[in-house]
């Protein structure tokens, strides 16, 4: 595999649907492109992909076609709002949601046939906590757990940290409160679910930040844009754009020494260790 520069890699996901998590996953990389850094988004909800219908485009070909090896992952990417990449899954094809552990090493080894200058790479994970979801966490630098005020919601995302943390020794995750009402409330979703983490798991959360509740959100995803371009000066786009810019701050951690390589190589790893299993 060539050598790449080094690429931040990072995973958003969620115990439960329903929460946010892919608009999210749009708005980020739509605000880290605004700033001038090229982001590549993957869909990484394989049977059921749904950034393309956020954002309003219509691809011909999807990941289904890189696995059949009629594609290249460079010949399905698609360019959106800001410059972002975007990387769509397909919908409505029930083997792409039950992947085996090679086809996933398949598709993930694809990485190494592109020629994209990319600064980092989104991954919008299916909600739960099926297999491929955990790989794609495992593998990244940073996750976001995004959740919401529901009680299911913190339910859910502390079921997902204690998997990954006691069946794969992964110790730090970043936690996003979506549609808050106040400050003080996504600051408290955090709080509760630190303190069960705190009691029980060896593992460090930090606080992403908050998106408050906001009708401007539902207006955009009708729009099929994006909030931060849709609506730039809502409160939405404004915590979007801070919660963007204290990413873009964070340092890259050091395991993977920064290379998209060593996310590919992960991947396929953990795939072949599942498949051995």
């Amino acid at each position: 595999m060539k050598k790449m520069k080094p690429v931040r890699v990072i995973a958003i996901a969620s115990g439960k649907g329903g929460v946010g998590k892919t608009n999210f996953s749009v708005n980020l990389g739509v605000s880290l492109s605004k700033m001038g850094r090229q982001v590549a988004l993957l869909d990484a909800d394989m049977g059921l992909a749904n950034v393309d219908i956020l954002l309003g485009i219509r691809p011909e070909f999807n990941l289904s076609h890189v696995l059949m090896g009629e594609k290249t992952m460079a010949e399905i990417m698609l360019e959106g709002p800001a410059g972002l990449k975007v990387i769509p899954a397909s919908s409505g094809i029930q083997k792409m949601s039950d992947l085996s552990n090679i086809e996933q090493g398949a598709i993930i080894n694809a990485f190494s046939e592109m020629d994209e200058n990319i600064d980092v790479l989104i991954v919008d994970t299916a909600a739960g906590i099926s297999p491929s979801v955990v790989n794609f966490a495992r593998a990244s630098q940073d996750v976001i757990i995004v959740v919401c005020d529901e009680p299911t919601s913190l339910t859910d995302a502390y079921a997902f940290i204690k998997l990954l943390n006691r069946d794969y020794g992964v110790n730090h995750f970043h936690v996003l409160s979506n549609m808050v009402r106040t400050i003080q409330q996504g600051q408290m979703l955090f709080n509760k679910l630190t303190k069960v983490t705190d009691n029980y798991l060896d593992v460090s959360l930090q606080y992403a930040g908050g998106i408050p509740y906001d009708e401007n959100l539902r207006k955009s995803v009708q729009k099929q844009t994006a909030v931060v371009e849709a609506y730039p000066s809502c409160e939405a786009s404004k915590a979007i754009n801070d919660i963007a810019r204290r990413i873009d701050n964070w340092p890259i951690n050091n395991k993977s020494d920064g290379y998209l390589e060593f996310f590919v190589e992960r991947m396929i790893e953990y795939s072949v260790q599942e498949d051995a299993a």
